[in-house]
């Protein structure tokens, strides 16, 4: 198996540039230092999260990281740094003050928003507050109409009242938006500019420069949202790099984007609403890296870290894209890896809800105070102390032995959990009532509270799997994160999947992704016509244009920019339907190509094709991307061997309500041509792998551990 450096290699002249590939996660900052063309491949680190201050764990961890591979910040080529610091604002509630400029009559488009409930069949659910209240909201005499012609342009004495009032709301920063103002952008750029002048301290942003795609209410949202964590990650960049140029940090930085790709800090800092999912996107594209190098046509990833766990399918090496998901409750319109969060991670907290039932999460222990064992004064118990109570986790071997868990402690706050169990806990707890062994309430805790996690990621898989019309047996699980591998066989178990294949760092792998991200953006314009001779023209003049305006950002992202690859794309459907498919475009460009091609999809999805109906022409769609650095996840295990594995040790394990004698494994011993049967416990430095009875693992020639269930 590939392991870290032995120990510190001087660097020489030939010795290859190095790369840094970062994701802050809710517990642990992770890294992994990649040399492309190396044979010392990459080396892995965790550094405890600073929820204070994101950038200081950064630092701390980059140098760390150096420190052990034998460099300097010298030997930097480039960072690459994934982060939920957006997402966290939005979902928190505590990005800037800002306000919405929109055309006059159209004040309420945040409160009505598309006038749906936010659930169907709760009639005491609350609607999400609006991000701009209606009172820092101004409306603007400027509009254009659906074919992009002006129909009102505002006065230079408009202009001034609308400055006067927007200055009277206090506001950090302000979004504005023109009625229609996707079919000309160079209109509401105009009127933004216009108003910008007489109010140089406050930073002003044009909807239809983020994103010009029709649909109002969501163009001033994502444009709000830019707007509102813009000067939070702003102040978190700037902290960073002065915290890099105090390491002697020289190398360009870059940031993970939810596209899955990267882009550079400059333009993250214009667009930071690109960077929210970055985190979970990145280990996606890792995963399907790997799969490409694996053969697996179809995968499931599930990312289970500190604070939360996710899932995203890919099929055929390409991950799942949306153009529409939800963030905080907020819809969001751009290009994202389709990542849902499914339920609890390692630091849930888990507790005996106000009328004594089991509950887990989804309030998390973070990184400060963390999960109870970890000793640094947390109170209340968490799924990473379950696991450690269960007999999953050595308390000695955390982390590599580098962290020591406090097994009592972990018990007793379990046991104070059973004490808010209602009658009946034993069985209520643990699901079953199944015999526990000892039968004390922290076991009946700790089974029950892995039990309860399980299912709700159960029930969320397997709707996510059936709205895709996807069968779970037909997928690989590839789990990843600290808890992810440690989780994986249970969750398989409960869904219906029959194979896990677990990365040989699996703890780092959303920093993997990160280290070897293309440079990628998405551009978008909508033209909403009916298919014919003359849209066909259109299209091909507003490609053109979204050619250059992309090339021409991919110049200006510094030296990891290389060949550019272009992949167009255009949003369609039968006139009349509500929702539009997304078609990859002939080459060439005619009207009866793109109109096959838009049959043929449709009726792959849906099961028909109607030749007699007009087609209408949405959104044009252009995203281009250039190749990051060739970065190999593990060097090819040597010493392949057929006799059985011969186990470091044994321990008790609770699974399933009953202690149970497991044998335990090092990673790193074991060679492609083995296998071991469940139970066992496979330990690494970065995580632990459960295998479950009726579970066999072993390890393929790329060094993955593959489970199967007989």
């Amino acid at each position: 198996m590939p392991a870290d450096p032995a120990g510190p290699v001087a660097p020489t002249a030939a010795t290859p540039r190095a790369r840094v590939g970062i994701d802050v996660g809710g517990t642990f900052t992770d890294f992994v230092l990649a040399l492309p063309g190396d044979p010392r491949g990459l080396l892995h680190h965790k550094e405890p999260s600073t929820p204070a201050d994101p950038a200081r764990a950064v630092a701390d961890g980059i140098a760390a990281v150096l420190g052990r591979a034998g460099l300097d910040a010298g030997d930097l080529a480039s960072i690459t740094h994934g982060t939920t610091i957006g997402l966290n604002a939005i979902i928190q509630r505590r990005g800037a003050r800002i306000a919405l400029v929109v055309t006059e009559g159209y004040r309420d488009i945040l409160e009505i928003g598309r006038s749906r409930m936010p659930s169907s069949f709760d009639l005491h659910a609350a609607k999400e507050e609006p991000l701009v209240p209606r009172d820092r909201i101004v409306e603007i005499p400027a509009r254009l109409g659906p074919d992009g012609r002006p129909v009102r342009t505002p006065s230079d004495a408009e202009l001034a009242r609308v400055a006067e009032e927007l200055a009277a709301t206090g506001a950090e920063a302000a979004a504005v938006l023109v009625l229609h103002g996707h079919t000309d952008p160079a209109f509401e750029a105009a009127v933004t500019a216009r108003l910008g002048a007489l109010l140089p301290q406050m930073p002003l942003t044009s909807s239809a420069a983020i994103w010009p795609e029709v649909r109002e209410f969501e163009r001033a949202l994502v444009t709000c949202l830019n707007v509102y964590i813009q000067p939070l990650m702003r102040r978190y960049f700037d902290r960073l790099e002065t915290l890099l140029d105090g390491l002697g940090v020289t190398a360009p930085v870059y940031i993970a984007a939810s596209n899955g790709g990267s882009l550079s800090l400059r333009s993250a800092v214009e667009r930071p609403i690109e960077t929210v999912l970055s985190g979970p996107a990145a280990g996606v594209t890792a995963a399907t890296r790997l799969g490409r190098a694996a053969g697996i046509s179809r995968l499931v990833t599930f990312d289970m870290g500190g604070t939360s766990s996710d899932i995203a399918v890919a099929v055929d090496g390409e991950p799942e894209f949306a153009t529409h998901t939800t963030i905080g409750g907020l819809p969001l319109i751009l290009p994202v890896v389709a990542v849902s969060a499914i339920g609890a991670g390692g630091g849930s907290v888990v507790r005996a809800d106000e009328h004594g039932v089991l509950k887990v999460g989804p309030e998390s222990a973070g990184a400060a105070p963390g999960p109870v064992a970890y000793g640094r004064g947390g109170t209340r118990p968490t799924v990473t102390d379950c696991y450690l109570h269960t007999g999953v986790i050595d308390p000695a071997t955390f982390l590599g032995g580098r962290m020591t868990l406090d097994a009592p402690a972990a018990a007793r706050a379990l046991g104070e959990v059973a004490t808010g169990l209602g009658s009946g806990s034993g069985s209520g707890a643990s699901g079953t009532g199944a015999d526990t062994g000892t039968g004390t309430g922290a076991d009946r805790v700790a089974d029950g509270a892995l039990r309860v996690a399980t299912a709700g990621m159960a029930v969320e898989l397997q709707k996510t799997l059936a709205g895709r019309g996807l069968d779970p047996a037909e997928f690989t699980l590839v789990p990843f994160g600290g808890a992810g591998p440690t989780h994986a066989a249970v969750l398989a178990e409960e869904v219906g999947i029959r194979e896990i294949v677990v990365p040989p760092t699996a703890a780092t792998f959303c920093a993997l992704g990160a280290v070897g991200a293309d440079l990628r953006r998405d551009f978008a314009r909508s033209l909403r016509r009916e298919l014919d001779d003359a849209s066909i023209a259109t299209l091909d003049t507003v490609l053109t244009g979204l050619e250059e305006q992309a090339r021409g950002w991919l110049a200006g992202q510094g030296p990891a920019a290389g060949a550019p690859e272009l992949s167009l794309a255009a949003d369609m459907s039968y006139r009349g339907q509500a929702y539009e498919l997304r078609v990859p475009l002939p080459a060439p460009l005619t009207q009866d190509a793109l109109r096959e091609a838009f049959h043929t999809e449709h009726e792959r999805l849906y099961g028909f094709r109607d030749t007699d109906a007009a087609i209408s022409l949405g959104t044009a769609r252009l995203a281009i991307s250039s190749a990051g650095p060739e970065i190999v996840p593990a060097a090819t295990p040597v010493g392949a061997r057929t006799e059985p594995p011969v186990p470091a040790g044994h321990r008790t394990v609770l699974l399933a309500g009953r202690r149970v004698t497991a044998e335990v494994h090092r990673r790193e011993a074991l060679r492609p041509g083995q296998s071991l049967p469940g139970p066992a416990v496979i330990e690494q430095d970065d995580t632990t792998v459960l295998v479950p009875p009726e579970w066999t693992a072993g390890v393929d020639p790329l060094g993955n551990l593959r489970l199967t269930r007989s």
